[in-house]
Parts: structure tokens; C-alpha cells; sequence
């Protein structure tokens, strides 16, 4: 009987935990340049004298769908998509290196680029600062210049552009970094100035599994509605009175 009640528990949790997988990325549908996260299961042995052979059936999150998402232009010069595998160096809250695919920066108060967040966007020389009065612009090649009225332009930096190796580890704030630390910039990196790239999410599909999650749930709790029925029943039969 046990064993029907740890399967069904550990088959209840696990679809809880990818409720809250695909809750997420539902959420993140239209946040630009989201990566959906993935999902996968692993089985957690039970510890304990008379439990060696039991084992919870875990999800555990494994990266995300490097897809990437539907570029939209939207005619705003501070907007960027990345091209390909590259990714834009942003500074974190923590002060440390972070990566990102969301394109849309600003300028502070102060005249920094910083992302819609209020994040520090890196250069090749550390965070880029534009003169005041001056118009914005990003090339292919991340060199943003400012220029005045009269045409004048200078260039005032580059966009740190990164292309990892390999995968990118997601941090609870929502930002990427890479294991072993910062990564260098590539002269190869592109973006497209006056698009920003949208999330990988279909919208459709995380429903579609969201609805699946919620039935395989439905079924693991039947499952235990079921063995408790199955223990009263012994119950009944091993009283002397049938009580």
C-alpha cells in the first residue's frame, strides 16, 4: 500500500512543480527577449530504515529553449535585437556581470544607458554614458554614438556583446550568467537597432500543458483517494468485529 501512496505523491508534487514552470513562462509570454525554462524529471531516493527502495519522482529544472524569439521592429533607436547566440552585458543589482536578451534601453537621469529596469548596460571600457542633448544611436556592430544638430557624431562606446560557449546559467533575478565567470566580448556579435526581439513563449502550447499538468494532478490524487479506500477496506477485514 505504501508503495501506491509514494507514487502517487511523488507524481502529485512533481506536477505542481511544472505548474509552476510553465506558470512562469506563461507569465514572461511577452516580456522581450524571455527564455522559456525547462523542465525534466529525477528520481530523489527516500531515506530512511525500510525506505531503500522507494524514491520521489522529482522536476528539476534544466536550462532553457535557446529558440530565438519573433524580432519586431519598433523604430525606436535605443531599441536592440541581438542577433544569433549573442547576448547583451548588463551589471547586475549585485554589482556582478549578467547577460541579458532584452534589447530596450533608456538613458538615466545622468545620462547612462541603462535597460528598462534601471540596470547599467556595459561597454567594452564598463558603462557607457551619453552628453546631454545629444541623439542616440546603435550600429550593427554595438557602437552607439551620439550626435548633435548639426550632424556632428562621436562615438561614445560600444555594447559589450557576448557569444558564450555554451549554456548560460538563469539567476533568480532573472538575469544569465556563465559559470565560470565573465565572459569576453566578441567581435563577431550583431544586433539590429529599432527592433527588439520577443519572448520564445507560445502561449498556446504552456496552456496546453498547463491543462495536462493540472489532469495528471487530478489522477495522482485519485490515486491516494483510492489507497486510503483500499486501507479502510483491510482495515475492516482484519478487525475480529468487521468494524
Amino acid at each position: 500500500m505504501d508503495r501506491l501512496i509514494y507514487l502517487a505523491m511523488s507524481g502529485a508534487k512533481a506536477s505542481m512543480q511544472r505548474q509552476e514552470v510553465l506558470s512562469n513562462n506563461l507569465a514572461n509570454a511577452s516580456t522581450h527577449g524571455f527564455r522559456a525554462e525547462l523542465a525534466a524529471f529525477r528520481a530523489v531516493p527516500v531515506r530512511g530504515d525500510g525506505a531503500s527502495t522507494r524514491v520521489y519522482a522529482l522536476e528539476t529544472t534544466i536550462g532553457y529553449d535557446a529558440t530565438p524569439g519573433t524580432v519586431q521592429p519598433t523604430g525606436r533607436p535605443l531599441d536592440v535585437a541581438l542577433k544569433g547566440a549573442a547576448w547583451l552585458a548588463v551589471q547586475a543589482l549585485d554589482g556582478t556581470e549578467a547577460y541579458t536578451r532584452a534589447g530596450s534601453l533608456d538613458l538615466d537621469a545622468e545620462g547612462n544607458l541603462v535597460t528598462r529596469s534601471g540596470l547599467a548596460v556595459l561597454g567594452d571600457g564598463g558603462p557607457i554614458t551619453v552628453p546631454p542633448g545629444t541623439q542616440v544611436s546603435v550600429a550593427a556592430d554595438g557602437t552607439v554614438s551620439a550626435s548633435v544638430d548639426d550632424g556632428t557624431s562621436t562615438t561614445v562606446g560600444r555594447l559589450k556583446l557576448v557569444v558564450p560557449d555554451g549554456a548560460l546559467e538563469r539567476g533568480a533575478d532573472g538575469l544569465f550568467r556563465a559559470a565560470g565567470g565573465e565572459l569576453p566580448a566578441s567581435a563577431d556579435a550583431q544586433v539590429q537597432s529599432g527592433a527588439l526581439e520577443g519572448s520564445n513563449v507560445s502561449a498556446v502550447e504552456t496552456m496546453v500543458a498547463m491543462i495536462t499538468a493540472a489532469r495528471q494532478f487530478e489522477q495522482q490524487m485519485k490515486m491516494l483517494q483510492t489507497a486510503e479506500r483500499q486501507e479502510q477496506q483491510a482495515m475492516r477485514l482484519l478487525t475480529p468485529n468487521g468494524m
